[in-house]
This record gives C-alpha cells, structure tokens and sequence, in this order.
C-alpha cells in the first residue's frame, strides 16, 4: 500500500489515507469481500432482526427445542446442539432449515446492495448460507436476471473458480462454507465449521484459484461472527502464511465485536500489523459506498444512438423463448456485442458462457435448452473453420435434429458469419448452407436483422410446444 505506515496498526476506524488507499485498490479490481451475517438484517413481523437470530427462533419451532432453555438470542448452534442432545437427527436441522428459508420472501438488505453497487467488486466471499448477496447483485447490475454465478464449497466436493480472476466473465459469489440444501453441506453449527475449515485447510480438499485470489488480495472482512481464535485462524488460512511475515497486502475487520475484543486486537497489533479493524460492519459499507460513490467522475451524456450497448451476462438458466446461440470459444467478444445488441431490442438471447458443469448433466443441459429455445443462431467464423472437434458441433447437430420434427418452411435455424470466412464454403451442415445466412461483422447485427428476428418472435405464439 503506498502508505503502508498507516495501515499497519489495528484502529476502531481508518483514517483518510488509508480510506484513499483502499479506494485505489477496489478501483483496480485488487479487493475481496468476504461478507458475513452481521449484514443480513431483514425485516420481519417483529421488526428488524438479523436473518440468523431469526432463523434460529424459525428452526427450533420448527424441529420442537424449548427456547426458553437456551440464551437469549438463541443462535442456530445453540438450537442443533440442544436437539441433537434430545437425540434428534443431526440430517433432519439441513432439511428443516432449507424449508424455513426457502418460505421465506425477504430482499436483499440494504448494505449488501450497496455493496452489489460498487462494480469494481467482481469476487464476492461469503460465509452465510442464503442468496441474499447474490439477488442483491442480480438486482442492482441485471435488473434481476439469475446472472451472477454462484459457486459452494462443499467439504466431499471442491468446487472453485472457473478460471483466474482477471478472465471472470460475470460477477461470481463463492459461498465459502456451503449453501442452503436439504443435504448436511453447509455450516450451521460450530461442529460443521470446524469440519469445513479443517477440509479447507487439506492439501486435496482446497479449491486453489480461490485461494490463490486471497492470498494474493486485500480483504474486506465485513460482518463476521467469528471467534477470537476463529477470526485468526481464518486469516492465517486466506494468507498461507504466517501473518507476522512481511506481505504487500492487508484486510479489514468490519464487524460488532472484534474492536471490543482486548486480546483479539492485542494480537493483530503484535503480529498481523497489517490488519486494520473498524467498528461496525454496516455502518463500514455504508461510509464505503459512500465514498466509492462520490469518486466516479460523472457519466459523460452520449445520445442514445451513439451509446454503446452494455452486454449483460446471460441468465444462468436459460429464459423462456429465448434465442440460443451457439458458437466457438474464441468468437466470444463478437458473441457479446450480438446479444448486448438484441438485448436493447428486447429480444431475449442465450449461450452458455462459463461451461462450469461437464460431462452428462452440462450436455442434458444444452439438449433441454436446444429443444426449447425460440430460435437457434449457430456462430460462422475462422474459429469455427479451424475446429474440426468442438462441442458446438454437437450443438448444432441438436439443432438439426430438432428441424426434423418440422414442417419446410418452418423457421429455426438462423446462421450468421461474423469475418470474412465464405460461408457457402465453410465447414458447416449442408443445411445451414440452403438457408439464408446473414454477415454480422465482429457481431454487429444490421438493424434488418434484428427487426427480422423481432418480428419472428412477434409470431412466435402461433407455433406449438415451443417452435416458431
């Protein structure tokens, strides 16, 4: 940090220099946050509650725990280990849990929104189970479209990023200690922490990209729940190294406790002295979008027929009626300007742009979304000439099996060339060749091509189970 001295001692607050510094590095994608439950404050019949506290009164109804025998505010480890002393079912608190959740209907809070709002953030952490953080970015960057991809870590399943950091195509939330299921595969008490951290902490049970991610990072640790010995113990796992060894770069404690733990903050002064605590995990994000806020310069005015079309990532599943397209990896920037195009005209498209899931599931997958889609657009290109072998043929062999379900002149398959490749000539289906094939240089559509399309779908209703 270029003012290293005044980030190297735990304070209750960061001064202006080192809110300058943090400001620079978010601004150049070199910040994490890793989000806890302190932010999830949502409002209920009672009022305004954390999301846990009252997930924890919900599930000790819902599984028969005597509250009255426990701590107020109960915490869900308090519930479980009372109901498994009771000899309950240990599987049957993941099950109960998902049904008190999954009923629930509360939006995002509003500190993570702000947060969702700060678009430098491409990387988001989380050690809470729910979707919260995910909707809130679906909501503030997609207009709530199912676009922001969303991976668990799971200790007898290593998930982890899909590539590097800097070739992250959408924003991405890894839920660090499990997500939400009907399955023991998430945290929800101190026995399944300690399960995962130690999986983590295994040589085959790490997922690498993410942590070299953190290693390499500053973090926004904001709204933990963690322990003295917890919060340490994390960080020694997100730096892989001794904390006290020379590093280039630091975190943030942004929470309710850690500022008012005497041992915990002699610690850090002593030997993580590049950590900085700050008192208050919602009142930080909110001084954080704030001052976020006021540095970006403000939006030069273009004409709206000059303005470039944003390109939104698509929705994970595909939507209903959308157009499919299909094309090789390498024409993935001339895929993007196609469907920020069609998205302006208000044509829904879809392709599958991270291919997370291999194997069965990813090909049933692509096969469910052939068979429904409204119109299929198979990509033309160099990219496509040079494969003789890629999975895009497989797409487009879907597709032709679809048509022989078709009358003649129905119309499905919509090829387009987006370079100077001869179509007539190319490597493609006889059948594309007997259709009409339209040249979108690098992917811009010329507007014919796109009134045409919208004037299909416009009769689209008129076919049946799904077909034009």
């Amino acid at each position: 940090m270029s003012s290293v001295h005044r980030l190297e001692a735990p304070a209750p607050s960061l001064d202006e220099d080192a809110w300058d510094d943090l400001l620079n590095f978010i601004e150049e994608r070199r910040v994490i946050p890793i989000v806890g439950p302190e932010l999830l404050t949502v409002e209920t019949d009672s009022g305004p509650r954390l999301l846990y506290d009252w997930l924890a009164e919900k599930l000790a109804a819902k599984l028969g725990v005597d509250t009255e025998q426990l701590p107020a505010p109960c915490t869900l480890n308090d519930v479980v280990c009372w109901f498994l002393a009771a000899r309950g079912r240990r599987e049957d608190t993941y099950t109960r849990l998902r049904s008190v959740l999954r009923d629930a209907t509360f939006p995002p809070p509003k500190a993570l929104r702000q947060l969702a709002e700060i678009t430098d953030f491409d990387l988001f952490v989380t050690t809470t189970f729910d979707s919260l953080l995910e909707n809130a970015i679906n909501a503030e960057r997609f207009g709530g479209a199912q676009s922001t991809e969303v991976i668990s870590y799971t200790p007898n399943r290593v998930a982890d990023l899909s590539s590097e950091r800097e070739h992250l195509q959408r924003p991405v939330v890894y839920h660090l200690l499990g997500r939400c299921s009907a399955s023991p595969t998430y945290v929800v008490s101190d026995e399944d922490v300690l399960e995962f951290v130690c999986a983590l902490q295994s040589e085959h049970l790490t997922p690498e990209k993410l942590f070299y991610e953190l290693e390499h990072s500053h973090l926004l640790i904001i709204g933990s729940n963690f322990s003295n010995w917890l919060a340490r113990l994390f960080l020694r796992m997100a730096k892989r190294r001794r904390l006290s060894d020379p590093r280039e770069v630091g975190e943030v404690l942004a929470d309710d406790h850690t500022g008012g733990d005497e041992r915990l903050m002699t610690f850090l002064q002593q030997v993580s002295v590049r950590t900085r605590v700050y008192s208050g995990a919602v009142d930080f994000v909110d001084e954080l979008h704030r001052r976020w806020s006021a540095r970006r310069r403000p939006a030069q005015v273009i004409p709206m027929s000059a303005a470039p079309q944003r390109f939104l990532p698509p929705e994970r599943e595909m939507p209903d009626r959308a157009v499919f397209i299909s094309y090789a990896r390498e024409d993935l920037a001339a895929v993007q300007k196609l469907k920020a195009s069609l998205d302006a005209a208000g044509i829904a498209t879809w392709f599958d742009m991270d291919r997370l899931e291999g194997g069965d599931d990813y090909d049933r997958k692509i096969q469910k979304n052939i068979a429904r889609c409204s119109y299929f657009i198979p990509v033309i290109s160099a990219a496509t000439e040079r494969r003789l072998e890629a999975y895009f043929r497989r797409e487009w062999s879907y597709a032709l099996d679809r048509t022989r379900n078709m009358a003649d002149e129905a119309i499905f398959i919509l090829p387009v060339c987006i370079d100077a490749t001869e179509p007539r000539a190319a490597r493609v289906p006889d059948k594309f060749k007997a259709l009409h094939i339209t040249h979108l240089p690098a992917g811009e559509p010329p507007p014919e091509f796109v009134q045409r399309l919208g004037g299909l779908l416009s009769g689209h209703d008129r076919g049946a189970g799904g077909g034009p």
